[in-house]
């Protein structure tokens, strides 16, 4: 039996990190469980020679195809967009791209500017100073001015444009269309201990050097310095309930895979948009016989994803390719509602360098672009180094159906019901989709490119899980309150992307980690009255 605890965080990625961080000042005692463990850098794959391998297998970004003991399975027939994610300290910023842009203040109000959707029970000016505390905790590289963008005050440069970049740069200045150097949290400078990138390999493989900021290397050092602790290996089952109707705590299985249980008076979820409801809809009893904090039947719907049109083109002179950070500049020219586009709300470019030679080979096999015989080897240098491209991050609007549940059958490794996906691309995301590919031709084409390819949507492109257990005022209709308390259980608490209302469409890691300091710092400043 362990001791009691005062606040238990169940996942210790973006969100549950910067949690844990922000309340550790309150001298509380806070523990941390994670199913997964702490990464050795020393093994990332940019350490060994057969790294393009292992990023398709145990490092791949699919929890399916990764299939580590620490993952879970997770049934997506049902849905054309694949669930990626990372079980583990620090989470799925071991191998996000460290692009990090915010919510704009208009994803905020999408109701009351679109007619759409909701708007959020908190504006971007509740999360303005969160946003900044959370850039100086991880290091942001950027250049302030953005006429599209919030203010900023990136802690850093931007990182350099690189070939890649000021080719992409003079094709937009062409066109007239809005670009800018992104914020990222790779470190272009010596910053708290992490020195400047030196290139070492694709940051979505994890990064060996500790130049981009991941929560472990970032927030969790700190945190655990202040007295957080953290349990690795540890897999939650369920949330108990007393009777009262309050969390009392955790059922886990241990490394050793023994079932313990961990009390707690307060309960914070950090699992990710598709973990979350999974742990909420399996915590049933007869007081929430549809799951914990579900009277409302709002958790699990509303699944968001981001569509990804990935389109890519070879030029004539050789690229960065794999040798630089892969996000060096975004454009936010189709960001906003336009009536005349045939969408409502619209998406983010990012643009992206190249990818390593095996890759670049078996996809340039799978377009038809290298042909086997004599001149196989021709065409493969031809366009090897050669790719310029980018993503399109189309928003989502919530729908109901959209949805995680728990599938009848598959289970993880301790039983525990997998989550099981069910999601369709609206019409409104498709026409946005198909305008983001023809714009993207406009600018590869203006660019040089040649030999253009399509991914639309990109079928492990659901980097993004949003809205399944959403925030509002009431509670007919949402999850969370405005602060991230659950209506139905007043001692637990949701701090990563299940809670957000409205998608935007930016990579969401900057404002899930913004949420969950606003949340700890609501918390801090209710304590005397937090169940009330």
């Amino acid at each position: 039996m362990n001791d009691p605890v005062d606040v238990l965080i169940v996942g210790a990625g973006a969100s549950g990190a910067a949690m844990a961080w922000s309340l550790a000042d309150t001298k509380m005692r806070i523990v941390c469980l994670e199913q997964g463990g702490w990464t050795d850098p020393a093994k990332y794959p940019t350490t060994g020679r057969d790294w393009e391998a292992r990023i398709h297998g145990d490092f791949s970004a699919s929890p399916n195809i990764r299939a580590r003991p620490e993952d879970y399975p997770i049934s997506e027939d049902g849905s054309p967009i694949k669930v990626v994610n990372f079980n583990g300290v620090g989470g799925s910023t071991i191998l996000y791209a460290a692009h990090f842009p915010r919510l704009q203040p208009s994803d905020f109000r999408v109701r009351s500017l679109d007619g759409v959707a909701d708007d959020w029970p908190i504006d971007y000016a509740t999360l303005a100073p969160f946003f900044a505390e959370n850039d100086r905790m991880m290091g942001v590289s950027g250049l302030v001015g953005d006429p599209l963008s919030p203010p900023t005050t990136p802690t850093m440069p931007p990182l350099p444009l690189g070939r890649s970049g000021t080719r992409i740069g003079t094709a937009m200045n062409k066109l007239g269309w809005h670009w800018w150097p992104s914020d990222t949290t790779v470190a272009t400078t010596d910053y708290e201990g992490r020195a400047r990138c030196i290139n070492l390999g694709l940051c979505v493989s994890g990064c060996a050097q500790g130049a981009k900021s991941s929560t472990d290397i970032s927030y969790w050092p700190v945190a655990r310095r202040a007295g957080v602790e953290v349990r690795t290996h540890c897999r939650v089952s369920r949330i108990e309930t007393n009777e009262h109707g309050m969390a009392s705590g955790v059922v886990y299985f241990d490394a050793d895979g023994v079932e313990q249980f961990q009390a707690a008076e307060v309960v914070v979820l950090a699992c990710n948009g598709v973990g979350t409801p999974r742990l909420l809809l399996n915590s049933t009893s007869g007081r929430f016989p549809n799951g914990l904090a579900n009277a409302s039947d709002q958790v699990g719907r509303n699944l968001m994803f981001h569509p990804c049109a990935n389109v890519y083109g070879y030029v004539d002179e050789p690229m960065d390719a794999n040798r630089a950070p892969p996000l060096c500049l975004w454009s936010k020219e189709f960001y906003e509602t336009d009536p005349a586009r045939g969408f409502l709300r619209g998406y983010m470019m990012q643009f992206i360098r190249g990818t390593g030679p095996v890759s670049e080979a078996v996809q340039m096999e799978a377009k038809g672009l290298l042909p086997w015989g004599a001149g196989h080897h021709a065409a493969f240098r031809q366009r090897n180094g050669h790719r310029i491209g980018l993503n399109a991050l189309c928003e989502d609007l919530p729908e109901a159906h959209n949805r995680v549940t728990l599938d009848p059958t598959l289970t993880d490794s301790h039983g525990i019901p997998a989550p099981k996906i069910d999601y369709t691309i609206s019409e409104n995301s498709q026409r946005m989709l198909d305008h983001s590919v023809a714009r993207a031709r406009d600018i590869l084409t203006t660019a040089g490119a040649t030999d253009i390819c399509v991914n639309s949507p990109f079928v492990y492109g659901g980097w993004h899980l949003l809205g399944t257990a959403r925030m509002g005022n009431d509670p007919e209709r949402s999850v969370v309150n405005q602060w991230g308390r659950a209506h139905d259980v007043k001692n637990l608490f949701i701090v990563d992307g299940s809670i957000f209302v409205t998608a935007g469409g930016v990579n969401p890691t900057s404002t899930i980690q913004a949420l969950a300091l606003y949340i700890a710092d609501q918390m801090k400043q209710r304590l005397a009255t937090l169940f009330d």
